[in-house]
């Protein structure tokens, strides 16, 4: 039985950047409406100022400030009223020493003052005010692009777009973005014990799990899964149906047959479709060691362990890493919260060692507990709200040790 030589995760990453980084999605242009999760291709900037004329921050009174120095609870300032200025229209009053307006927040300031004395620090007479307060020049006050300055840049190629971003864009005017179109993924799972879970259980044979659970994953991630099919372990077969993938997608997530048993045949599947083919096969990683990196006509794919825990392990730190490369994100997001170890937990030397845990909150923080069981469990993963790292070069947790939870 022919055995694999390992890869460092890090050196698997830096080998994906190296293949797969000149691969480029192409663009669309959608209402900003659709745009949330999408991934822009383009810089966006500012077409016009935020805000676009000088408005108060808050409820209150337009002056000249310094009418206003001095002013106190013992010895108000007076000064004259010279009327309202009123929501969304164009305020063409002017302000003089001793004069002021009254201006609601956001309201447009008259020309002339250079504050807003709050209303809470004003006394309203019929045709002036006493002012309790003094205010300094520009207190108050938002001037033209204070928040932001046309032709600025907004958000960067490879931004992921979210609902404050949203905000940003129609507050200058745009409501179309080009994002990248989402990419294709194809699913395929081999084995001949494999069924269709729609399909009747007979001794023997398993319902797939995988080609569902990574159709999730991938869909969360932005993709657009095209399609999911499960094969047999007929070389011919799977051969022909990798190939189809490979033309119609971006990049194909191939489960089972990774390993090295007498019909685990995906790597010369692989190579019998093309150069380079397998670049990588075998990763010092825990679970996940059989994993494949391949390259077929520039295409990516990526065979993953049979075994589910093992499968999805694996796509969520490499695959989701390639996914986020061809979508060029300009930060790779990693949800993480920080706890102690509830127990001793034991590593593989050689090995990059991810662990699942729960997480469980006390008084004093957040307790990690590690989630044990067989490779080929799914509950493992539902059960699991995140994973630990252990370095290759760690034995292991000890109980009470500060770790990093990356939540799922």
């Amino acid at each position: 039985m022919e055995m694999f030589k390992v890869t460092k995760v890090c050196e698997v990453k830096e080998i994906m950047d190296q293949n797969f980084s000149s691969y480029d999605l192409p663009s669309e242009t959608i209402d900003i409406l659709n745009a949330q999760g999408r991934i822009l291709s383009k810089d966006i900037y500012a077409l016009e100022n935020v805000p676009h004329f000088r408005r108060s921050t808050v409820d209150g009174y337009a002056v000249v400030s310094a009418d206003t120095f001095g002013a106190s609870e013992t010895l108000p300032a007076f000064i004259n009223l010279i009327g309202d200025a009123h929501m969304g229209e164009h305020n063409q009053s002017h302000l003089c020493s001793d004069k002021c307006m009254y201006v609601p927040t956001g309201g447009m300031l008259p020309e002339g003052a250079d504050a807003v004395v709050m209303i809470e620090y004003v006394e309203k007479f019929q045709d002036e005010i006493a002012i309790h307060k003094s205010v300094a020049p520009k207190e108050n006050v938002m001037d033209i692009g204070d928040d932001i300055k046309q032709d600025q840049l907004l958000f960067t190629r490879g931004t992921k777009i979210k609902a404050h971003h949203l905000g940003v864009l129609a507050s200058v005017g745009i409501t179309d973005v080009d994002v990248f179109v989402k990419p294709k993924i194809c699913i395929l799972s081999t084995g001949d014990e494999l069924i269709d879970p729609k399909e009747d259980l007979k001794p023997g044979v398993i319902r797939d799990i995988n080609t569902y659970t990574l159709s999730g994953l991938c869909t969360e991630l932005g993709c657009d899964v095209i399609e999911k099919k499960v094969v047999k372990d007929d070389f011919n077969n799977l051969k022909d149906t990798l190939k189809s993938f490979i033309d119609k997608s971006d990049l194909v997530l191939l489960s089972g047959g990774s390993s090295v048993g007498t019909k685990d045949m995906t790597p010369d599947v692989i190579n019998a479709l093309g150069s380079p083919g397998v670049l990588i096969h075998g990763i010092a990683m825990k679970p996940g060691k059989p994993t494949i990196i391949a390259k077929i006509n520039n295409k990516a794919v990526l065979g993953l362990p049979g075994q589910p825990a093992s499968c999805i392990m694996a796509f969520r730190v490499l695959g989701e890493y390639l996914i986020k490369n061809l979508l060029h994100l300009n930060t790779h997001e990693e949800l993480f919260l920080e706890g102690v170890c509830s127990t001793n937990i034991h590593a593989s030397p050689g090995r990059e060692t991810y662990q699942m845990v729960t997480i469980e909150e006390s008084s004093d923080g957040y307790i990690i507990n590690p989630v044990h069981g067989k490779s080929g469990m799914i509950t493992l993963i539902s059960r699991a709200q995140g994973y630990i790292k252990i370095p290759m070069n760690k034995e292991g947790i000890s109980v009470g040790e500060k770790v990093k939870v990356y939540l799922f």
